[in-house]
């Protein structure tokens, strides 16, 4: 008996054991007809209650579910069913049936609805508003469009739960007793052309999602071994090689083996031009190959992909709500209570002192129907979907609805030098000679040494020399001066390349020469000098160059309320006043080391408040961090910017800030007009109970007409373009 008792406990203890590690499974989900806030906080609730479900979080903006623990795919659509929301697993790619509006059962129960009710108005001129023909025609219009409302509301009633439904079925139910039939039944079709109008603007603002997930193919050609295969994409392993034609989309991240073509990147950069593609470079998923065959190795697996990462954090953006967003969940919180309440004292109170029951009971349904939360609770959320969407379409990936309002607010933006202001790679920009030396016999005899040498500067100078067609000399004995320079024979001379202080010490500059090499060290450049044997020969003068549109985007920002632009930089001072003279930067600070950019970045916000970080997303890491919102330059090709960064701009391109600065403004301002739309609309119709003018007609044109102005205002964000 205790051998059959242990084991026993023994098989429990086991049967608890797997019960817990499935409920720790981690299941994601896509919904469909998910378009009412108050709806997916009740379905949200419905999923918890499951007993195998451990956690659960659904958002809202990109209509997706996460699941803790174990339920299926019959569970949650049940948990769903008072709505009707469907439910598919996340990595299931067949595409979604799309419904036309005519179709859709709600709006074909609107439009019969609709038929009784001009049928009720057309009796009821003949026959009376009494008739019992015409009070069955509006009755049935009642039931046939109000199924859907009456279903919810009677279930929330009986659970003491205060939604929008609750609210609709007590102010019909209402209207019904003391005969007010015709405007219960035009109340139940107005309410039903809102519902659509708000299940339109969601799904309008999630097709940005849907259209990134659809911009990579969901299968590739891959070539192993000998032989071509058609795969899905879910079975591409990395190192496979993919066979790309013209005209066909990239379908993982990988590096051209092979080929050379133009690759439209606009889906994933925001790059209106092609770039050219050879042999080394990285190719992402879901942009489109132009003009050669490439063969490329896969680099990344499928969930890992840029593409992919770029849509989980769409989706993460639009499930942080923002401080706006914050407010009106706490602010509705109260408000649907409230509404209840004055509802009844305007029902109750007036007439035990002025009499006239029906008139202010038919007031208190008004209120009840007027206080309807929906347009209050989708003004934010609608607003910051739309943006975050045409945003992430633009090649801007702005990482949640908090970044996106802090920016909206920012008063100063501090700039990286390196990379971001300037092009981050060093050119020659002009080249001295002394007098009897021509410029090609310099660029000749300094680009054979600097063949041998690995200093960054070296680079810029035989680059110069392959865009002016010189052809080198050869260098021998090629010696390197730590800090200094170096020298080698060439052409049977010794050619000694390296600072204008060690040419110096052998040599002597032209005079007429010394005036210009100062000039060009003012303006930041970093100037070497060449000499034969004891001859000099010439300077040439090398600089990070400023990006060309650098000077106009700084222009815009100011023309867009950010007066302040700093540089943060490790260059020298004279480096530095040079390009911000050049820029008409406000401020700069010159000699940085990453420790002293986190402090001038404290600084700067003490000084000016909220204060914004764009750079490279790695050296300036601590800054970023530190600034209100960080701005990583080329996030596209960088897994750092896109996870440190607050926003990516995924293309190297400076131009696409002015944008976000303008989009985010924007939205801060749509955000207070809808609150402002929806609030408002609702004060001025219950304070028409006063002179008693309020009816549920009046009632539901303010809710219908709150939830139109926010829905139509927030779509203006998706026009903001670059």
């Amino acid at each position: 008996m205790i051998m059959l008792n242990s084991s026993l406990k023994l098989l429990m203890n086991i049967r608890k054991k797997g019960t817990a590690l499935k409920k720790t499974e981690q299941q994601e989900y896509r919904l469909q007809n998910l378009s009412c806030a108050n709806c997916a906080r009740k379905f949200e609730k419905n999923i918890q209650d499951i007993p195998t479900v451990d956690g659960v979080q659904l958002n809202f903006g990109a209509a997706k579910l996460t699941v803790v623990g174990e339920a299926s795919l019959e569970q949650l659509e049940e948990a769903g069913a008072f709505d009707g929301i469907k439910v598919k697993r996340a990595d299931d790619r067949t595409r979604e049936e799309h419904t036309p509006f005519y179709k859709k059962k709600e709006n074909v129960l609107a439009g019969i609805s609709l038929i009784f009710v001009l049928a009720g108005y057309i009796v009821a001129s003949f026959k009376g508003d009494e008739h019992l023909l015409t009070i069955g025609l509006f009755l049935a219009a009642i039931v046939i469009g109000g199924y859907d409302i009456f279903k919810a509301g009677f279930k929330n009633v009986v659970r003491f739960e205060f939604d929008m439904k609750t609210l609709m079925t007590i102010a019909i139910i209402g209207a019904a007793i003391i005969g007010e039939w015709k405007e219960g039944a035009v109340v139940v079709f107005l309410f039903a052309v809102s519902e659509a109008l708000e299940a339109y603007s969601m799904n309008k603002a999630r097709q940005s999602i849907r259209s990134l997930m659809d911009i990579a193919p969901a299968t590739a050609t891959v070539r192993r071994g000998n032989q071509l295969l058609e795969l899905a994409t879910e079975d591409i392993q990395i190192g496979d090689i993919l066979i790309v034609k013209p005209g066909q989309k990239i379908a993982m991240d990988g590096e051209v083996q092979s080929g050379i073509s133009t690759v439209n990147q606009a889906p994933i950069t925001g790059e209106s031009i092609p770039v050219k593609k050879e042999m080394g470079d990285e190719v992402f998923a879901g942009t489109l190959n132009e003009e050669g065959a490439l063969e490329i190795i896969v680099t990344k697996h499928v969930k890992d992909t840029t593409i992919a990462k770029i849509v989980h954090l769409v989706e993460e953006a639009q499930a942080e709500k923002a401080p706006s967003q914050k407010f009106v969940d706490r602010f509705a919180k109260y408000y649907t209570p409230a509404i209840i309440l004055i509802a009844i004292v305007v029902a109750v109170v007036p007439p035990l002192f002025l009499g006239d029951w029906n008139h202010w009971i038919y007031q208190g349904l008004a209120v009840l129907v007027v206080g309807c939360p929906c347009a209050l609770v989708i003004s934010t959320p609608v607003a910051i979907v739309t943006a975050i969407g045409n945003a992430a379409r633009q090649g801007v990936l702005i990482k949640g609805g908090v970044h996106l309002e802090q920016l909206g607010r920012i008063k100063a933006i501090a700039f990286d030098k390196t990379g971001t202001l300037t092009n981050g790679i060093p050119e020659v920009t002009d080249v001295l000679v002394a007098d009897g030396v021509t410029e090609e016999t310099v660029i000749r005899l300094v680009a054979a040494v600097e063949q041998s040498s690995q200093h960054p500067l070296a680079r810029a100078i035989l680059q110069y020399a392959k865009e002016q067609t010189v052809q080198l000399a050869i260098a021998e004995q090629f010696q390197s001066v730590t800090g200094k320079g170096a020298y080698a024979e060439v052409e049977g001379a010794h050619i000694a390349v390296g600072s204008l202080q060690w040419i110096q010490e052998t040599v002597s500059v032209p005079e007429a020469m010394q005036a210009t090499i100062n000039h060009l060290q003012n303006e930041g450049k970093s100037v070497i000098a060449a000499m034969s044997g004891g001859t000099f020969l010439g300077c040439i003068a090398i600089a990070d160059k400023v990006r060309s549109n650098s000077a106009s985007v700084i222009q815009e920002l100011g023309a867009n309320g950010v007066k302040h632009t700093v540089m943060l930089t490790g260059d020298a001072e004279p480096t530095a006043r040079a390009i911000a003279q050049e820029l008409q930067l406000t401020d700069i600070r010159a000699g940085l080391l990453p420790e002293d950019k986190l402090q001038a970045m404290k600084e700067l916000q003490s000084q000016y408040g909220s204060v914004a970080m764009i750079g490279d997303g790695i050296n300036d890491a601590p800054a970023l961090a530190t600034a209100t919102v960080g701005i990583a330059m080329g996030g596209a090709g960088t897994d750092t910017a896109l996870e440190t960064a607050d926003v990516a701009l995924m293309a190297d391109d400076l131009e696409k800030l002015p944008y976000t600065i303008r989009l985010s403004r924007k939205t801060l301002r749509i955000v207070k007009e809808n609150i402002m739309f929806a609030l408002g609309l609702k004060m001025i119709a219950l304070l028409l109970i006063i002179p008693g003018w309020l009816t549920l007609w009046i009632a539901i044109f303010a809710d219908m007409g709150a939830t139109l102005l926010v829905v139509l205002n927030s779509l203006r964000l998706m026009r903001v373009q670059k």
